[in-house]
C-alpha cells in the first residue's frame, strides 16, 4: 500500500484499544485484550493502536508491548490498519518499529520522548532515524508544548511520515502548523485530545481524532465523525454536550483519570477492561458514581428503582 494511501485511511477514528490487566497479578489477560479488539472491529473500527496511552504503554514490559502488538495484528486479520505504539529510548523504539514490522503492523506511532531534557534538534533526529529506518509508515504522537512545531515541518517532507497526531490543546498554534506545511507531503492531521477536543481541531485541519471512548460507546464516537465530515454542525455540538462531563472526568487530577474512566465505564457495562497498573489507581467512589450517573444519562445502565 502506498503511503498516501494509509494516510488517507488515517482520516477516521483511531481507537488506542485497552490493556486488560487481572484484578489480583495484574498480569495481561490475553483473552479479554481479544475480546476489546473484536469489539473494536463489530462496531466498525478501521483502524487501532495497541501501545498507545490508552493501552497503558508505558506500563509495558518490553516483551509485553511486543506480545500485544502481536497478538492485536493477528486478531485484526487485515480488517483494520494496526498502527503500532513504540517509543523509550531510540534503540527500544527501533526494536520495537522493527518488531511490529516483522508481525504485519501497517505503520506505528512514534511516542514523543519521555525524557526530561529534550531539545528541537534532538526531537527531530530521533523522529527521523525511526522514520527512516522502518519500512512500514510512522505517525508521530505530539504532545510537548514546549517543543517547537518546526520540528514537524522539517520531518513533514518525509514519504514514511503519514500522520501526526496533534495533542497540544493551542488551536491557534494547530492551525497555523497546519497551514505552513504543503498538502503534497500528504500528513493527515490526528487529534490527539479525543472527542472533546475533536470539533475544534477538526475546524483548523484535522481530519481524524484518537479515541478512548470508543471503547465504551462506539456508536457516539462515530456520530460525531460522521457529523464533522458531513459539516452536521448542530448535530457536531449536540454529541459533544453528550460526551464533555465524560472526557472532562478523563482529565480530571491532571488526566491521572484518563484510562481508569475507560476502564470503569466498560467494567459497570459488564465489560472484561481489568485493572489499571500503577501509577494508575482504581476511581475513588465520588468519581466511579459520576461515571454510572454519565452511563445513565447516555441510555447504557438503567438507574436504581427507587423503593
Amino acid at each position: 500500500m502506498k503511503f498516501a494511501d494509509i494516510a488517507k485511511r488515517l482520516e477516521t477514528i483511531s481507537a488506542i484499544n485497552i490493556t486488560p490487566f487481572d484484578l489480583e497479578t495484574k498480569e495481561i489477560n490475553w483473552e479479554r485484550l481479544e475480546e476489546n479488539v473484536q469489539f473494536l472491529l463489530k462496531h466498525g473500527v478501521t483502524s487501532i493502536v495497541p501501545c498507545g496511552n490508552t493501552g497503558e504503554f508505558y506500563s509495558l514490559s518490553l516483551e509485553e508491548a511486543k506480545e500485544e502488538i502481536r497478538r492485536v495484528v493477528d486478531v485484526v486479520a487485515g480488517r483494520a490498519l494496526v498502527v503500532a505504539g513504540i517509543g523509550y529510548s531510540l534503540p527500544i523504539a527501533l526494536e520495537l518499529g522493527e518488531y511490529a514490522q516483522q508481525v504485519g503492523a501497517d505503520a506505528v506511532m512514534i511516542h514523543q520522548p519521555i525524557h526530561p531534557y529534550v531539545t528541537e534538534s534532538g526531537a527531530s533526529s530521533y523522529f527521523r532515524k525511526i522514520i527512516e529506518t522502518l519500512e512500514i509508515p510512522s505517525v508521530i504522537y505530539y504532545k510537548d508544548p514546549y517543543l517547537s512545531d518546526n520540528v514537524l515541518k522539517e520531518l513533514a517532507p518525509l514519504d514514511k511520515l503519514v500522520a501526526v497526531k496533534y495533542a497540544i490543546n493551542d488551536l491557534p498554534r494547530f492551525a497555523r502548523t497546519v497551514r505552513d506545511i504543503p498538502k503534497e507531503h500528504h500528513i493527515t492531521w490526528v487529534c490527539g485530545t479525543a472527542e472533546k477536543w475533536a470539533p475544534f481541531f477538526y475546524h483548523a485541519g484535522a481530519k481524524g481524532f484518537t479515541s478512548g471512548l470508543v471503547n465504551v460507546y462506539p456508536e457516539k464516537s462515530f456520530a460525531m465523525l460522521e457529523a464533522l465530515q458531513n459539516g452536521q454542525e448542530e448535530q457536531v455540538w449536540s454529541i459533544w454536550e453528550e460526551l464533555e462531563a465524560f472526557e472532562n472526568l478523563r482529565a480530571k487530577y491532571n488526566n491521572g483519570n484518563n484510562v481508569v474512566v475507560i476502564k470503569e465505564a466498560m467494567a459497570q457495562l459488564g465489560m472484561s477492561a481489568g485493572m489499571t497498573r500503577e501509577p494508575v489507581n482504581p476511581l475513588n467512589e465520588q468519581d466511579s458514581k459520576e461515571v454510572q450517573s454519565i452511563l445513565e444519562s447516555w441510555g447504557l445502565l438503567k438507574k436504581p428503582a427507587v423503593s
